[in-house]
């Protein structure tokens, strides 16, 4: 039976709930459990596809085809683990799982209410992930904050969880704010009181509360926040703000977080965790000596968190290199080819990541066109490809104006052009190419030399593909196809070869980087920045 951890959030929002879970399923995985993870967002949103990156930061993509929470980006990450469909769901799926049943009859005319019908959907939920993973520990972190309307019901469902599982199997971390005061000198423990006290109002009692502040928290701070909210203080856990996200689990650990955990669940630590590979993983960060400038020219700049797990990728990738890596946001609306001179001509790499819409295409593919003719490193993903195909389309093989069909359906040429089984869809949510998909290499390209395998699996997220009317006009002008589904049809990869790098997927390979895992295309492109930087 596998035990579960709850982690809420109180004070504020962006407090760092999902690194704080995924520290901690680190080091139980670390001790030899086998840990899964799991994000509930209260929003009503079904999930997040639909939402704009503004919003929502990124949409995180799973094996299986989801599209998810950009927490589940730092679960995988963190304990290397391929997450599924099951690690992420929200009110709004609740909802309408709900509605569908409910107009099908299946209550038989009875009234549907929060509760019991809405908690015991959010429970069928937490004992389904535990089936279906075996996992021995199951953590789930609620979205939102403690107090909100919309998080009551994801409250009282654990609530009501704890009390149907054996005493011990179900443990509430608290993760709120103690700010610091400047005009007092001093951290202030009275949200921490009151977020606990809301906490507590319904029900719950936090098992630990984890301090998120900026200043050390002292003992003396530790015994008040003890004393007021009915906890040791030793299950007062400081997580003081640092340099890397990747030494949480250090700081966590010196405080023996993870055994007093296991003590509470009634589990044994065996030994000491395994903590070799990520203190090889900072030991490398710390010991960069070179650094490279990188930029991402992308529509979504003013939020970093839109890019977050190629941003990420880079830096795993820069610390397997030596060198760090300086990312420069750079809007692609500013992008031009008078301007991209002065935007782009001191980066030692350029990559143009995915997007929607017609906004900014033209800027990413004027970062194309001087990427390709500078002999710039170029990395393009998901749109990204299609910006360079259109950009090569245009300029060398002789295709004046090429587009997408998505922005110019009566373009003359539409070198990109939707995929025939997504032109009837009109459902947004979840309908694109979604999950892993086999990609075939050709063996005498640069992507079969970094993957070193013939077949290789990404995940991916687009309705459109490079359309395969033009496919023959664009290789024989040198666009090289290095990568194409198993079967010929969808062109996965391409790449110049009369330049230093210049690699494009149709994928996200961004999503299956890790620190101590860094991903071959994202390591060899840093490589290449690298060598750039140094003439």
């Amino acid at each position: 039976m596998a035990k579960h951890i709850f982690v809420t959030g109180g004070v504020v929002s962006s407090l760092g709930k999902g690194i704080t879970a995924a520290s901690l399923a680190h080091l139980l995985k670390a001790r030899g459990y086998k840990v899964t993870m799991q994000k509930i967002d209260p929003y009503l949103n079904v999930d997040p596809g639909t939402m704009s990156p503004y919003q929502h930061g990124e949409v995180f993509v799973t094996d299986d085809g989801y599209e998810s929470d950009l927490d589940l980006g730092h679960y995988e990450r963190f304990i290397d683990e391929s997450l599924t469909r099951e690690s992420n769901f929200t009110q709004g799926a609740i909802y309408q799982s709900l509605i569908t049943k409910e107009r099908r009859g299946d209550f038989l005319g009875g009234t549907v209410q929060v509760i019991p019908h809405v908690t015991n959907a959010i429970k069928e939920r937490l004992y389904r992930i535990a089936d279906q993973t075996q996992a021995d520990i199951v953590i789930s972190e609620i979205g939102g904050t403690v107090g909100d309307i919309e998080s009551q019901p994801f409250i009282e469902a654990a609530r009501q969880f704890k009390k149907e599982k054996p005493a011990g199997d179900v443990v509430f971390i608290h993760c709120t704010l103690v700010p610091y005061i400047a005009a007092a000198h001093e951290v202030k423990t009275k949200p921490t009181q009151h977020s606990v006290k809301e906490l507590r109002s319904v029900g719950v009692q936090p098992d630990f509360i984890v301090c998120r502040s900026d200043h050390e928290i002292s003992q003396s701070v530790r015994e008040k926040i003890a004393l007021f909210c009915d906890v040791t203080p030793e299950d007062v856990i400081a997580c003081i703000d640092a340099p890397s996200i990747y030494q949480v689990p250090l700081a966590l650990y010196d405080q023996s977080f993870d055994g007093k955990v296991l003590s509470r669940l009634g589990l044994p630590a065996y030994g000491l965790p395994d903590l070799a590979p990520l203190r090889k993983f900072l030991s490398d960060q710390d010991n960069c000596h070179g650094e490279v400038d990188i930029a991402i020219v992308g529509k979504y700049v003013q939020l970093p968190d839109a890019y977050l797990s190629i941003m990420e990728a880079l830096h795993h990738a820069g610390v397997a290199n030596g060198v760090a890596t300086n990312l420069h946001l750079i809007d692609a609306e500013k992008v031009s080819d008078a301007s991209a001179p002065e935007l782009l001509g001191s980066m030692d790499a350029v990559l143009v990541p995915g997007g929607f819409g017609a906004r900014a295409f033209e800027g990413k593919i004027a970062a194309v066109r001087f990427a390709r003719e500078q002999k710039i490193p170029f990395f393009g993903i998901c749109l990204g490809l299609q910006a360079a195909v259109c950009e090569f389309a245009r300029n060398v093989a002789g295709l004046e104006g090429a587009t997408s069909s998505e922005f110019d359906e009566q373009a003359a040429y539409q070198v990109v052009d939707i995929m025939p089984d997504q032109r009837n869809i009109d459902e947004k949510g979840g309908t694109m190419r979604l999950g892993a998909y086999p990609c075939k290499l050709r063996k005498d390209t640069r992507a079969f030399e970094i993957y070193g395998d013939e077949v290789i699996y990404e995940r991916h997220r687009h309705r459109f593909e490079v359309s395969n009317v033009y496919r023959p006009r664009l290789e024989e002008a040198g666009l090289v196809v290095s990568g194409e589904s198993p079967d010929g049809r969808l062109t996965e990869m391409v790449e110049l070869e009369d330049h230093p790098w210049f690699v494009a997927t149709q994928a996200h390979p961004e999503f299956k980087s890790r620190p101590t895992r860094p991903h071959p295309l994202f390591t060899s492109f840093v490589a290449a920045a690298k060598a750039k930087r140094q003439g």
